[in-house]
């Protein structure tokens, strides 16, 4: 290669050149590398090979230390990263210098020629994904946390297995909708009209409204408010408002003048209510955990006509709003409560599972067997689900991700074979189902009378 190809090569590598004179002890700066150290371009005293450290960070000099006169007499190449304080603007900018040492034939060294690059915007990017890995591990580990709490608190207050896994289920539900709308936002909150949406949405459809101004809450407001209007809702489907067709249950909101904001849950229509015997989780959860995770307060009214919940939020609750929100979810979700309103029979069906996390395909494949569902497969990878798709099926339920390959060939064959499908997926896409199919979607966590429910919906649509 040519100078001026060489020359034309740094340039497009964003590269700047230097060169040691080990006998003379001089150090060439080249313009290039000039321009990327602040150090001036020309020929410099090199005191040793120890120019650097004159503008080296403190916290980085031992970095240099590693590049010794022994590896250098042994014609050792080195590389080395360190931060520089720039001598002409006094920025600190991350460099990599890399070099090649030249000895003579009796091993002395006569110098080093090197390479220079700027690092400072991949030293940047790196330090920000360690401050992301290390939020995501801080919140994963308070997820967890929620979760078991929320495990032995159900447990505590409940006397029956089957009533514990509902309750659980549905709890846990709860904070995967808000988790999801979270994800959407980059963890900077959700718009409380969302949280709604993804609690009431499908639950009663005609049943349930909500209004109010725009607002958006922080993390911690969203998942408080979507455990209680979890709380709220699955007693209304139990015994309130939702228990029949003839009720009602209106949501509204106002935003103060502080900040916060009064949330109103009122229902109507239903049968007579009576205020419970016994308190169970749930009144504790409305009553004590949401009031002071808003900052504010909760009161739950039990009265005749209907229940009446008023939550109060103070201004920490509230965060800004940013540029952009993200779009409510439109695909058909199956939420937990309105699919344990009615549990539905599969006898008979020929229900293939697609699910790369076995533990989860265990669980489809006992729950959906126990409503009479004959299975084909567990599929867990996609090869296995393409070479299922000759049996007779008449319904399948899909995992949208099958360690990291998309289902969409497996819905596509079942689609040209007008198979109806549910997805069961983690991932939330706000512009309905995975591949833009016209299928239900269930998100997870989910209980298998969820996924029930929606085979069954989907063999009677037939």
């Amino acid at each position: 290669m040519d100078e001026k190809r060489f020359e034309l090569a740094l340039e497009a590598a964003g590269l700047g050149e230097f060169e040691w004179d080990a006998v003379r002890d001089l150090v060439l700066i080249s313009p290039r590398a000039a321009a990327l150290t602040g150090v001036p371009a020309g020929v410099l005293p090199a005191d040793g090979g120890r120019v650097w450290r004159r503008f080296v960070h403190g916290d980085d000099a031992p970095r240099l230390e590693t590049v010794t006169p022994e590896r250098l007499l042994k014609g050792e190449r080195f590389q080395v990263d360190f931060r520089q304080t720039r001598p002409d603007d006094g920025r600190i900018i991350w460099l990599r210098v890399s070099g090649s040492p030249q000895l003579d034939a009796e091993g002395r060294l006569l110098g080093v020629t090197g390479l220079i690059a700027d690092i400072t915007d991949f030293k940047l990017e790196e330090e920000q994904r360690h401050t992301l890995m290390a939020e995501i591990d801080h919140r994963v580990k308070n997820m967890l946390a929620a979760v078991q709490a929320l495990a032995f608190q159900t447990a505590k207050r409940t006397t029956s297995l089957d009533a514990f896994l509902q309750n659980f289920s549905g709890r846990l539900k709860a904070l995967g909708s808000a988790n999801e709308l979270l994800t959407a936002a980059r963890w900077r909150g959700a718009a409380i009209d969302h949280v709604a949406a993804a609690e009431l949405g499908a639950l009663a459809p005609g049943q349930t409204s909500w209004e109010g101004p725009e607002l958006f809450l922080t993390p911690r407001a969203t998942n408080a408010l979507s455990l209680a209007l979890h709380e709220l809702a699955t007693n209304a489907v139990k015994f309130g408002a939702l228990s029949d067709e003839s009720g009602h249950v209106d949501l509204n909101w106002k935003r103060f003048p502080n900040g916060g904001f009064e949330l109103i849950w009122s229902e109507s229509g239903g049968p007579t209510v009576v205020a419970p015997v016994r308190r169970g989780f749930g009144a504790t959860l409305l009553e004590q955990v949401t009031g002071r995770e808003l900052n504010g307060e909760a009161v739950v009214e039990y009265r005749p006509s209907g229940v009446r919940a008023r939550l109060v939020a103070g201004a920490a609750a509230v965060a800004p709003r940013p540029e952009s929100v993200p779009e409510v979810p439109t695909a058909r979700v199956v939420e937990t409560v309105a699919a344990a309103r009615s549990p539905r029979s599969l006898k008979g069906a020929r229900v293939l599972i697609v699910e790369d996390a076995v533990l989860l395909a265990l669980e489809l494949e006992t729950g959906l067997a126990e409503a009479g569902a004959e299975i084909v497969g567990p599929a867990y990878e996609l090869e296995e689900a393409m070479a299922l798709l000759d049996r007779p099926i008449d319904a399948a339920v899909l995992d949208a991700n099958l360690n990291g390959r998309s289902v969409t060939p497996v819905a596509e064959a079942l689609a040209a074979r007008g198979v109806p499908f549910v997805f069961a997926t983690g991932y939330g896409e706000t512009g309905g189902a995975p591949g833009g199919f016209a299928a239900p979607v269930i998100r997870k966590p989910y209980d298998v009378t969820q996924v029930a429910a929606a085979v069954a919906d989907l063999l009677a649509a037939r």
